[in-house]
């Protein structure tokens, strides 16, 4: 028999805030789920980061070029980018058309279809299975295919929402750049083991929860 899927709900993209640091704390307690032939992967968002317009660490900080174009789609398409030839990282657009900038999903606390990711993370333990933005992709088998996917149609990889009111959200550092890592656009679910980083840079208060 199979098992009942959580009432998860398609996030549209009228549902998304427009400004890229709002939605990179609006996505935090969201939702990431593959539907796959084998079954469905899902997990709670519980770390993401915002490159705003003019951060001079985004990949749009350039300018649109044929590599980054999936950054200056409207609000809520996925940019997926390989990093230092080894890790692809999950990215979200956040503007509106033309305007490049992104959020990045950098962890997730799987939920369903533990089977399905313990088979392409194999032998490591429920907490890093998806804890930080490599693993993420992997664990939800995300790569280059998905670069420029609508990630608001509720098929294939999508985001989506549980009605079940809105948690606090905390905010620090960037980590893991080499400039402007001082700026407090890292947005976390506060207590979650699934968060990435050092827990140090956890300490800061929590931001009022956002509307859903």
């Amino acid at each position: 028999m199979r098992n009942e899927l959580l009432p998860i709900r398609p996030l549209r993209r009228d549902d998304l805030p427009v400004d890229t640091v709002e939605l990179a704390r609006f996505m935090v307690g969201k939702y990431l789920v593959h539907d796959l032939p084998e079954g469905r992967i899902s997990g709670r968002i519980v770390e993401t980061e915002a490159y705003p317009v003019g951060d001079s660490t985004s990949h749009a900080f350039i300018g649109r070029r044929p590599h980054n174009g999936s950054m200056f789609l409207a609000r809520g398409h996925a940019y997926v980018r390989l990093t230092y030839g080894l890790s692809y990282m999950l990215n979200m657009s956040s503007e509106t058309a033309e305007v490049g900038a992104g959020i990045l999903l950098r962890a997730v606390e799987p939920l369903e279809g533990l089977p399905l990711i313990e088979a392409r993370r194999p032998g490591v333990p429920l907490r890093d299975l998806a804890r930080g933005p490599g693993r993420l992709t992997v664990a939800f088998g995300v790569d280059q295919a998905f670069d420029g996917r609508d990630l608001c149609t509720g098929c294939g990889l999508w985001i989506g929402v549980i009605e079940t009111g809105n948690a606090a959200v905390g905010v620090t550092t960037r980590i893991g750049l080499s400039r402007e890592m001082h700026r407090p656009l890292r947005f976390f679910e506060p207590g979650s083991a699934f968060v990435s980083g050092p827990r140090k840079l956890l300490l800061m208060p929590p931001s009022p929860p956002s509307g859903a």
